[in-house]
């Protein structure tokens, strides 16, 4: 195996000559890393899977997770639909190769494909996916990663012109950054490993750990004409239920602390309601009042919530950076900067300190033990580091003197008054700097997004810290700091079905199929029962549609737990709030039936007490035996007048046209299930379906505004018929 040189990368234009020159070095049995979502090096990754499919001597397995892909459609309307929309949104995104071989079941037998989390049930139906599947919290995947015997890993990553030297790993160093030194030195015991780049400046180059030296990587290629359009999923409308879930959610967020957000339309929505509670505060409190929310909720929201303005303002510390942080960080809610020292950190968790620079910050780091009366040169480093001390521009330290570029020269001692006086005159900064607001483990988001990433100026930017997830998931390793950052934690995430013990069913069916996976989902479970002020908070619809029937999503037992019911803590539906850590199973259930759907209370209410876990006289409160969908819905056309809760309040890639044709081809696909369906849609085509010249633009964007086949004659008609119905 030829020796690489450690100081510099190689670089290649062509990713096949990379592949060709990886292989040489580790051999033909290749473990393939390549990250969770965005951070895939497409090209990259295509020309190792070609290699191997045209070389069946060569075993080829890749790890990975969260695999994207530019949408297709299957039916006429979704073909007609996508196409168009996929061609405008998703650019030259190119698709990976292995994806498109595994959903058309073409996978060759020398080439597996292993991963820990899925796109939220893609692969229900798909079998090697299923059987390929690693059940992993996302702090173990790097230790599963090398235990799977992983040689090669590969990343899209980015560089800036004014950084000469360094490359960020951008969207994705959540794993990658504890995949490094393994990699090394398994490299330099004599088993060969190769660490991979492509570049891609539309990738926004990200701050903190995300920051590495060009020596990280073994190879990089970096042709301009292969710097393609990062895949960018596109907003989603938000239903009513989802509002209502934000809503509830809002009214947990405390002042002073932080949040875990998910993407989609429920975290949508909860950065929706935070944003209304923090600049119409009035009509906001209005909406609560609506609602009963505080004859009903008032002391879950009270103890660990609150309706009124963030004034210190909120963390955000996520494994997953979703843009709903940037619209908290641009109205004032994402503004709490903290600090990677403990001692200065504690001091501003006790307030003692402020973010302004003065002497009695000084003084509290001396009380402290932080620094030193007479001040060293890490005293002095440190200080500067923070912004306490002006920079090195204006003054300097040697050999336990201060000299200022004015050309005084001083003792740097904090014990003697005339050198402290002169210190605290001279020497100060205004405020502390090299704070975060932000700490991110991966991103994924809308076109926008990015776009807001790269044009965000550097020091703005610079307060996103982007890290590894074993940094954001778990406190082990980094503890008494974590501690402090994580001040009045709030975890949000969804789950599928809730048992009325406590469980969570997130990621799975009772049957084994995995939906998607468990991701961080326990990881922040868990962590939010060692701290003192944080709570896990679960968010899930309390209904589903099963063909033309309705389902409970809160039940009474379920073949499958993400979360066990030990670790139950808050529970959110659009009918309210569950606070349900630490309580009896009887207080469990009780409080869980008051926001479960109406429709399924009577029914849940006599499991229960079949199973002796209620009392036979129990009955559910009247104020909360209206959790009908009528109810709220109610609530939100009246809201709706006000011009509050849109149903894309922060924009989407979706024309006008495509939201309203977006509606009609979802109602059109419901009306086709069961027996009849079929049958009606035609009647509807025949009888219903005449052209309206109101509807050209939409006929139009679907290439419906002339038609040239009795096939395309009837499903204009049957579009037309539809579009008049929604």
């Amino acid at each position: 195996m030829a020796q690489l040189d450690k100081s510099t990368p190689q670089k290649f234009m062509n990713p096949q000559e990379c592949v060709d020159r990886v292989v040489a070095h580790v051999g033909k049995s290749i473990v393939l890393g390549i990250p969770l979502g965005l951070g895939k090096p497409n090209h990259l990754v295509n020309a190792f899977y070609q290699r191997a499919k045209s070389d069946p001597s060569i075993n080829l397995k890749i790890m990975t997770a969260l695999t994207l892909e530019r949408p297709k459609g299957k039916s006429f309307f979704e073909q007609r639909f996508l196409g168009p929309f996929a061609d405008r949104v998703f650019g030259d995104y190119p698709d990976l190769d292995y994806e498109l071989d595994r959903m058309a079941k073409k996978l060759p037998a020398n080439i597996e494909v292993v991963e820990f989390y899925f796109p939220a049930g893609k692969y229900l139906k798909n079998t090697d996916a299923q059987r390929h599947y690693v059940s992993s919290n996302y702090t173990h995947v790097a230790r599963d990663m090398m235990d799977h015997g992983v040689n090669v890993l590969a990343q899209m990553i980015c560089e800036d012109s004014n950084q000469p030297g360094d490359y960020s790993l951008s969207c994705n160093p959540d794993v990658t950054l504890d995949l490094v030194e393994p990699l090394k030195e398994k490299n330099n015991s004599g088993q060969p490993t190769a660490i991979v780049g492509q570049l891609n400046n539309n990738l926004p180059f990200m701050y903190g750990d995300a920051v590495v030296p060009s020596s990280t990587f073994d190879f990089v290629v970096d042709n301009p004409e292969q710097h393609y359009k990062v895949f960018g999923p596109p907003k989603m409308a938000i239903s009513d239920a989802d509002f209502m879930i934000g809503l509830y959610g809002s009214l947990l967020a405390r002042d002073d602390g932080e949040l875990q957000v998910g993407i989609g339309s429920l975290g949508d929505s909860f950065v929706y309601s935070l944003v209304l509670r923090q600049r119409q505060n009035h009509i906001y409190k209005n909406i609560l009042a609506d609602i009963d929310a505080e004859n009903r909720f008032g002391q879950i929201i009270k103890d660990k919530g609150g309706v009124d303005t963030f004034e210190k303002g909120l963390l955000g510390a996520t494994e997953m950076l979703v843009d709903g942080f940037l619209h908290l960080f641009d109205t004032g809610i994402i503004k709490r900067q903290v600090f990677d020292d403990v001692i200065l950190q504690r001091l501003l968790n006790q307030n003692r300190i402020t973010y302004k620079v003065n002497g009695a910050m000084v003084m509290a780091l001396l009380e402290e033990g932080r620094i030193r009366a007479k001040l060293r040169q890490q005293d002095f480093e440190f200080l500067q580091a923070f912004g306490i001390f002006l920079d090195s521009s204006v003054i300097t330290y040697k050999e336990g003197k201060i000299q200022h570029k004015n050309g005084d020269v001083f003792a740097a001692d904090l014990g003697e008054q005339k050198s402290r006086q002169y210190i605290f005159s001279f020497c100060l900064g205004d405020r502390l700097k090299n704070g975060k607001v932000m700490h991110g483990g991966f991103f994924l988001g809308p076109q926008a997004f990015y776009e807001a990433l790269r044009t965000m100026p550097k020091e703005k930017r610079n307060l996103i810290s982007m890290k590894s997830v074993r940094k954001i998931n778990h406190l082990y390793g980094h503890e008494e700091i974590d501690r402090l950052h994580r001040k009045n934690a709030r975890f949000f995430n969804t789950c599928l079905m809730m048992t009325l013990l406590g469980a969570a069913v997130s990621d799975g069916l009772e049957d084994g199929r995995v939906v998607s996976g468990v991701g961080g989902q326990y990881n922040f479970v868990s962590m939010a029962q060692e701290l003192p002020d944080g709570y896990s908070v679960i968010q899930l619809r309390s209904t589903r549609p099963d063909g033309k029937k309705l389902k409970s999503n809160i039940v009474w037992s379920y073949g499958h737990a993400t979360i066990p019911r030990h670790l139950r803590d808050i529970v959110i539906t659009e009918y309210g709030i569950a606070d349900i850590r630490g309580q009896t199973d009887e207080e469990v259930i009780k409080r869980l039936l008051n926001i479960a759907d109406s429709r399924f209370q009577p029914e849940l209410l006599k499991q229960a007490k079949k199973a002796g876990k209620l009392n036979e006289t129990y009955e559910i409160p009247e104020s909360y035996r209206n959790n009908y969908p009528e109810a709220y819905k109610k609530w939100l056309r009246k809201w709706r007048e006000q011009e509050l809760f849109p149903r894309f309040p922060f924009g989407t890639d979706f024309t006008e046209e495509e939201i309203t044709l977006g509606a009609a081809l979802k109602s059109l696909k419901k009306k086709s299930e069961g027996a009849w369906g079929a049958v009606l849609l035609v009647l509807q085509a025949l009888f219903k379906g005449k052209l309206d010249t109101k509807y050209l633009p939409h006929l139009k964007r679907m290439g419906l505004d002339t038609v040239k086949s009795p096939t395309q004659w009837f499903y204009r008609r049957l579009l037309c018929s539809e579009l008049k119905q929604s």
